[in-house]
């Protein structure tokens, strides 16, 4: 396969490691910002959140965001990053405008294969896909911008981002459309509490990026869901076609997601979505007579199965049984066992399910949230998954697709409906286990 073209570099000025203190300033000649972009690139500070509307030039302002401050840096081999949910996404919406944007920047190196431009200053500006996040490891930036944060794994902040940015006090921009009131809002809500960081919203109506007519039109053709979330900002507004949105919705104001004690006299059955090189997530969960306490949740990526075993193992619960799908019991080519040994011969009391499907599953779920209590903190995560869970969108036909998106939210949406189809309910109420009919768990 032949390389791709590059820019040959011009001579590389002297590098040295102390920092610039000037402020970077975005070069007008280069791109000309509306006003409240350039308000809004004056005002930035190490961390900063932006909710903003469609169509407001979120990729643009970014984008030159990047070039702005990479180009002021004189420390050697400085790293920025621009990461989207998806490596695809990224290189569709970003690598244009990143090349337009430097193109007359004299002496700028490009990969087109790699996705990174090279300054004169030997400063790099690189594009990359949270989905495969851990490939992010061992790196560092100066400087980050996470598009579309709500799309992204909760773990991809505050496990992989922040630390690559510790050792060169790297700056750090969120900036997306909500989707729920799922992790990009708690980090929105906490940036608007702390004065270390910065945080605004953008709603179309108050920005006058678009015309009123445009709005008006969008308006008519838009649920008023998806143009509360879409043009709004709306974090209230719940993704259009999640499959437990509603329900979940439902259980908050019922005060059913809150906090959940653990009832030491009552058995755990966990259900698990084991994965092969990406994350494995485990429901922890208690039955009393027809109510479901949800009480933990515990999601890794890349450990082995002796991880799970243990972390099982250091809680305190008991354990009734371990719920996994059908192809635990598929052998490995490599050891001829399947992870259904492993794991017993680890200890823990294994069930296996038959085969479903994905809708019935679904269904099984729907069913289930209503006898939920669920604890919101331990389950946080978690709950970000479900509530973003939702189906393919055919943009072609202007329809859902029965089959689901495939992204960091499956791993704990398919344990969980391994747990809606596998978790064993009395047929009646049971006798109560001495001392629990005075005791009230949901008392928060």
């Amino acid at each position: 396969m032949p390389k791709a073209p590059t820019r040959k570099a011009a001579p590389k000025a002297k590098k040295t490691e102390k920092p610039s203190c000037k402020p970077a300033e975005v070069d007008v000649h280069l791109y000309a910002p509306r006003p409240l972009q350039a308000e809004l690139h004056r005002q930035l500070k190490r961390f900063n959140v932006l909710v903003a509307h469609r169509r407001f030039g979120k990729t643009v302002f970014c984008i030159n965001e990047l070039i702005a401050k990479a180009a002021a840096n004189n420390r050697t081999e400085a790293r920025y990053g621009y990461v989207a949910p998806l490596l695809t996404q990224a290189k569709d919406v970003a690598w244009n405008y990143l090349k337009r944007f430097t193109a007359p920047i004299p002496g700028v190196n490009l990969s087109e294969t790699e996705l990174w431009v090279d300054l004169p200053n030997g400063a790099r500006i690189r594009l990359y896909g949270a989905d495969n996040a851990d490939r992010l490891r061992g790196l560092y930036f100066d400087g980050v911008v996470l598009d579309e944060y709500a799309q992204m794994s909760p773990r991809v902040w505050p496990e992989i981002v922040r630390p690559m940015l510790a050792d060169r006090q790297g700056w750090a921009l969120f900036i997306g459309t909500p989707m729920g009131r799922n992790h990009f809002c708690t980090l929105y809500e906490q940036a608007a509490r702390d004065g270390d960081w910065h945080a605004q919203r953008f709603p179309a109506t108050e920005t006058g990026v678009l015309q009123e007519t445009e709005l008006i039109a969008a308006r008519r053709a838009m649920s008023a869901q998806a143009f509360a979330q879409e043009f709004e900002c709306s974090f209230a507004a719940g993704v259009p076609g999640a499959y437990y949105a509603a329900l979940l919705e439902q259980a908050e104001l019922e005060g059913r997601i809150g906090r959940v004690p653990w009832e030491p006299r009552l058995p755990v059955t966990t259900a698990w979505d084991l994965g092969i090189g990406d994350a494995t997530a485990i429901w922890f969960a208690q039955v009393l007579g027809q109510e479901i306490r949800i009480i933990d949740y515990y999601e890794a990526s890349g450990a082995p199965l002796s991880h799970y075993a243990k972390l099982l193992g250091d809680k305190p619960y008991v354990y009734a049984d371990h719920l996994l799908p059908h192809d635990i019991s598929v052998r490995e080519m490599s050891t001829g066992r399947t992870r259904l040994d492993t794991l017993r011969s680890l200890g823990l009391k294994v069930r296996v399910l038959t085969a479903d499907s994905v809708e019935d599953g679904i269904e099984a779920a729907r069913n289930m949230i209503p006898r939920c209590w669920i604890d919101a903190g331990k389950c946080a995560r978690g709950l970000d998954a479900l509530r973003l869970y939702r189906p393919e969108f055919d943009a072609r036909r202007e329809v859902f697709s029965v089959k689901p998106v495939h992204d960091w939210t499956s791993h704990a949406a398919d344990a969980f409906r391994y747990l809606a189809r596998g978790l064993k309910m009395p047929l009646r109420q049971p006798a109560e286990p001495a001392g629990l009919s005075e005791y009230n768990p949901f008392s928060w």
